[in-house]
């Protein structure tokens, strides 16, 4: 495996950004019966709290303009990860990060 230079975190960025969209994506449906830990009693009363939260726009934004800065951060961590470890020249550098980030605005 190629880099290496941050140990692999980069990954790590890219999970928090997937974490934030798998957050987005679920919002308001029903979490599954194996996650719900209280009695029926308890969701009968609260059946809110069967639901995943649901944000408000401000608060969904906010966290799409997170996931873009995340998903930008990996990107730069990923190609000067590279760089340092010798596995891209300077020359191929620039080209594979301006090819990630115009793949990114896609």
């Amino acid at each position: 495996m190629s880099g290496g230079a941050f140990d692999y975190q980069q990954y790590t960025i890219t999970s928090i950004a997937d974490s934030i969209q798998a957050e987005l994506d679920r919002q308001g449906k029903e979490i599954p019966k194996e996650n719900l830990y209280g009695t029926k009693e308890y969701y009968e009363k609260y059946p809110e709290e069967k639901l995943y939260s649901f944000y408000p726009e401000e608060i969904q934004s906010k966290f799409k303009e997170g996931i873009k800065f995340l998903r930008l951060a990996a990107i730069y961590a990923q190609r000067i990860d590279w760089l340092l470890s010798g596995d891209d020249g300077n020359e191929n550098f620039l080209k594979r990060l301006e090819q990630d980030l115009k793949n990114l605005e896609k």
